[in-house]
């Protein structure tokens, strides 16, 4: 099965809106409540990135994230 986004397109995304927005990797990290590291793994497009942590990453850079059922099927 191919994936519509990759974990890479994720990390590419945070770390664009992150540098977008000034913001240092420690900095997102402490303001996120997640370590360096795991900043680090999530925008080299980790797969293993625990989903809870990226997304209070997501959260704290005001990246919205939309989940939506397939056609017919709500």
């Amino acid at each position: 099965m191919t994936l519509k986004y990759t974990p890479t397109d994720m990390g590419d995304l945070v770390r664009n809106t992150r540098k977008r927005l000034g913001v240092t990797q420690k900095d997102l990290a402490l303001t996120a409540g997640t370590g360096l590291r795991f900043v680090i793994d999530l925008e080299r497009g980790k797969e293993t990135c625990e989903l809870g942590k990226s997304l209070r990453i997501l959260q704290t850079l005001g990246i919205t994230l939309t989940l939506t059922l397939p056609a017919g099927r709500g």
